[in-house]
């Protein structure tokens, strides 16, 4: 059914929380500004931020690691001047991200000792446009991989990451330190990584935008792999500007990945330079309703004024969407990560520094096993397990699996529905809010649109909706390859006109301590 709301009321405002924060502005984008002017330097900025972590991390457990380099990187920035796009501005990676001369843990004791020996060309980039890594942020282990009884923002390496809008309820996870810190205000921006939901679901319970690139348009190369069919990192922001400034400088093709090799050619010269208030004008926009109808009432409101604010800016909504194969896919995927995360790991751990000593997944299950009263005090390994077992990406079961979710969640899924309803992305609420965190119980997550496009390799979008009982709920756009000027677009639209997201009440550290 295709309708168009004309005239409606917006529901009263969320009532705003006491914060210790302000709500979400352009802090990227603002700080670049007043860094240009003169107004303030690479080191006075790097020092308000480590002040923060200081204060607060303590309790967040969100950032693992601090970049000794850090401070010479700021004062050697603030010598040389102004020149990139990001030049002075400080950010976390998440902690599978190689830069050089800090650790590489994924989470995991075992890699305790993985001095990486130079940046990820991911990171080359961002240092290129004139970032400073302020430090690593916190996981979930081997990226919520390793049983599926885990916790989200858990890691024997940096303990339990906390949800800065309620500290006992979970982060989400992988990149759950990546979306916490930013979240708290710890640092303006952070880069998180994606196999399944471990962007946008971490910037959905977090109030972030969230943005899992395209497979192929940011490089994977020195990044602890789950899935290279599925793999990318991407940006975790306060707002969509400051999202797309650091896609502008993460995009790009590199050799030594050869997904990327459309890159250069396909991605957009400034993914800022289309944000406007308008862009919703004449969008097609398509509900995809078993995605929504499993949610509680009120999330089903705030979801309902959201679809009135993309009305009144000139969207076209088309309900009723049924994306075929959503059941279908789990078992399939399950399957495919599996193979391709001992595949992939092997890979990666082979070419880690002489001092690693867990060489391939076999020496990683016996480190765990040897430690598992730090490693496995809350739960097993048995999907670490179950992926050691299988035979290799010459299988049969795995060549099957992959070829059938990779048609049915892009060919004859995601392309098929775009095509058929002439849409121009399709939507959805990105998960719930956040669940407690529960050692026993694992992840209680209710709903989540990242599947379809996590499986294809599509861009997937979340942007703040506004909060359920106190916690932030994100609206999902995602479309097919390579349109994530698109997906931009509209968020911004969409966000300008969305009341303003209030920060996180931060309380103490002693306070949220347990």
């Amino acid at each position: 059914m295709t309708y168009r709301l004309l005239n409606l009321a917006l529901a009263a405002a969320l009532p705003l929380l006491c914060t210790s924060a302000t709500a979400a502005s352009d802090e990227l984008s603002s700080l670049a500004q007043e860094l240009h002017q003169g107004k303030t330097t690479a080191q006075t900025v790097l020092a308000a931020y480590q002040a923060r972590i200081q204060t607060y991390n303590p309790a967040l457990q969100a950032v693992m690691t601090i970049n000794p380099q850090a401070q010479a990187d700021a004062v050697a920035a603030d010598q040389a001047g102004r020149h990139g796009s990001l030049s002075g501005l400080p950010i976390l990676l998440k902690d599978n991200i190689d830069a050089r001369g800090m650790v590489t843990t994924a989470g995991s004791l075992a890699l305790a000792d993985n001095l990486a020996q130079k940046d990820a060309p991911l990171v080359a980039r961002l240092r290129a446009a004139g970032a400073i890594i302020a430090g690593k942020a916190n996981l979930s282990e081997w990226a919520n991989l390793r049983s599926s009884q885990s916790s989200s923002g858990w890691s024997s390496a940096g303990g339990q990451t906390r949800n800065p809008y309620a500290p006992d309820s979970s982060p989400c996870g992988s990149s759950s330190g990546s979306g916490a810190a930013v979240a708290a205000r710890l640092i303006p921006a952070a880069i998180g990584t994606e196999t399944d939901g471990s962007i946008v679901c971490p910037a959905s319970v977090n109030g972030l935008v969230g943005l899992k690139p395209t497979v192929g348009l940011v490089s994977r190369t020195g990044i602890v792999p789950l899935s290279h069919s599925q793999d990318t990192a991407g940006p975790m922001t306060l707002t969509v500007r400051d999202a797309a400034m650091l896609l502008n400088a993460m995009a790009g093709s590199d050799v030594h990945d050869p997904a990327t090799r459309q890159a250069d050619r396909r991605r957009s010269k400034d993914y800022t330079a289309g944000l406007r208030k308008t862009a919703l004008q004449g969008v097609r926009l398509g509900i995809v309703r078993k995605m929504v109808d499993g949610y509680d009432a009120e999330t089903r409101a705030l979801f309902d004024r959201s679809l009135a604010l993309l009305i009144a800016g000139g969207a076209t909504i088309v309900d009723q969407i049924d994306l075929p194969y959503l059941e279908e896919l789990d078992k399939d995927e399950l399957t495919v990560l599996l193979y391709e995360f001992k595949a992939d790991l092997n890979t990666y751990l082979a070419s880690t520094p002489a001092a690693v000593k867990t060489r391939n997944m076999a020496d990683v299950i016996a480190f765990n096993r040897q430690h598992a009263d730090t490693v496995m005090p809350y739960f097993g390994q048995e999907l670490m397990e179950q992926a050691q077992a299988t035979p290799g990406l010459q299988d049969v079961a795995y060549r099957q699996a992959s070829a059938r979710i990779k048609s049915r969640a892009g060919k004859q899924g995601i392309d098929a529905v775009l095509k058929k309803y002439r849409l121009t992305a399709l939507i959805a609420p990105t998960t719930g809010t956040a669940w407690a965190i529960d050692y026993k119980a694992g992840d209680v997550v209710v709903g989540s649109a990242s599947t379809p496009a996590a499986i294809a390799g599509y861009p997937h979008l979340t942007v703040p909706m506004g909060l359920v009982r106190g916690l932030p709920v994100g609206l999902s756009l995602f479309a097919g390859a390579w349109s994530e000027a698109k997906l931009l677009n509209m968020g911004y639209a969409f966000e300008q006109a969305r009341p303003a997201l209030p920060a996180p009440a931060l309380l103490q550290p002693q306070s949220m301590a347990r």
